[in-house]
């Protein structure tokens, strides 16, 4: 009965979900559609009507294509639950490795064996994606020798820091008792940790290249804008992004003492040296707040929950049964209990999503104000503008779509915002 249960209720999630996702997309689709003659108002004066068609024609090819993954990811979804594809894999998996090599063994291959598969069901949206809408828009730089380079690669770094991490985890959930998930999760948010201390300096120079920032004048103002703020940095760096992509970026990475400062040089190359410090004084806004903090602590608290849950569930057979699992008497059931939960969480997880994305609008119009203190305001509207047309970044999109997806508020709204903040309490250099 209790599997029963569960079966239903995932289901109905399920369906729940994709109706709301289609709804939204339609609107999505609808209201981009229905405004793409017309420039609006407050923008008359800034953007052309080629350019804001451009970002309208951008946004709908990629919600187009958004439909389609999203039925193809429900039916494969519900493959790999409802209609028995991970007890499937597992018996198969479990029957040829674990009596030879050993239960971790065929606990990692099962978790490999499902991360290939779903990585070569996601490669034709993504393919076409690259190489067909970006590249239609113009902005896709990558060639299929870098692209399959960045597979290649992928895989290797997935390899090497994935597979210990899994079986890390698994020995943990095998032999520390029943409290193995507070366990688990300690040891996951150590990694966690780690890969942000490594991230910089290892894995990321993996895929681009970093050069220290060489114009002397904009290092001096950026400095000056970090000083200002009590910011400290272990370097200021330019990536070449524009090898992949010509969208255009700036971020911090890295953690504690460990943090560095990047530029994409597609950015440095669209934006002027007052507009490059007020982004850079945007993002100095997260820290300041302390944005990146309550969000590493609210993913702490997300993963306890989950890890506790897990634990739970997983003492359960009728947790195995609702997706068509036999769980083994002889074998560890582990592996396969992880990735049913990570199958099933996110179908839940996604109606409060929408707290979440309003949570990071409100952090995104914090670090606006902070900029508008820092910098200029000005300048900071002047790059979201050209950032926008330089993205395709349509500026009409549903409200509705915007409060459930959009992290960042809409153009309309953030220059509005900049419009009415005060004068800044120290010029910029």
């Amino acid at each position: 009965m209790q599997a029963l249960s569960l079966s239903i209720a995932f289901a109905v999630a399920l369906i729940a979900s994709l109706l709301v996702k289609f709804w939204l997309a339609s609107r999505q689709i609808r209201h981009v559609a229905a405004h793409r003659d017309a420039v609006p108002a407050p923008f008359v004066a800034t953007i052309t009507l080629a350019a804001h068609q451009r970002a309208a024609d951008y946004t709908l090819a990629k919600a187009r294509l958004g439909l389609l993954s999203m039925a193809f990811g429900a039916a494969v979804l519900l493959g790999w639950t409802l209609l028995g594809g991970i007890g499937a894999l597992n018996e198969a998996v479990r029957d040829a490795l674990q009596p030879r090599f050993g239960s971790m063994a065929y606990q990692l291959a099962l978790l490999a064996s499902f991360a290939v598969i779903s990585g070569a069901l996601d490669l034709p949206f993504d393919l076409y994606s690259t190489f067909r809408i970006e590249q239609r828009f113009g902005f896709n730089r990558m060639t299929w020798r870098l692209y399959l380079a960045d597979m290649l690669k992928g895989a290797l770094v997935g390899v090497l820091i994935g597979l210990p991490v899994a079986a890390l985890m698994l020995w943990i959930m095998g032999a520390t008792g029943g409290l193995w998930w507070l366990l688990a999760w300690g040891a996951w948010m150590a990694f966690n940790v780690l890969i942000l201390l490594l991230y910089p300096t290892v894995i990321a120079p993996l895929f681009n290249k970093f050069e220290p920032l060489a114009d002397e004048s904009l290092r001096a103002r950026v400095q000056a804008l970090m000083a200002r703020c009590g910011f400290a940095a272990k370097g200021l760096f330019v990536m070449d992004g524009s090898k992949r992509s010509a969208h255009a970026n700036a971020y911090f990475t890295g953690f504690g003492a460990a943090k560095r400062v990047v530029f994409f040089d597609t950015l440095l190359r669209k934006l002027s040296p007052g507009e490059v410090e007020a982004v850079l004084a945007h993002e100095l806004g997260h820290f300041k707040h302390r944005h990146v903090i309550k969000r590493i602590g609210a993913m702490f608290a997300i993963s306890l929950a989950g890890f506790a849950l897990l634990g739970w569930l997983m003492t359960h057979t009728w947790f195995y049964a609702a997706f068509g699992v036999r769980p083994s008497m002889v074998a560890p059931n582990d592996a396969v209990a992880l990735l049913l939960f990570l199958l099933v969480a996110p179908v839940f997880g996604f109606f409060v999503s929408p707290l979440f994305a309003q949570i990071s609008r409100r952090h995104e119009f914090q670090a606006d104000a902070y900029a508008c203190q820092q910098a200029s305001g000005a300048d900071l509207a002047g790059a979201l503008l050209k950032l926008h047309e330089d993205n395709a970044a349509t500026l009409t999109p549903d409200p509705l779509y915007v409060r459930f997806y959009y992290s960042h508020p809409p153009a309309s709204e953030r220059l509005a915002a900049l419009a009415r903040a005060p004068a800044p309490t120290l010029q910029a250099a």
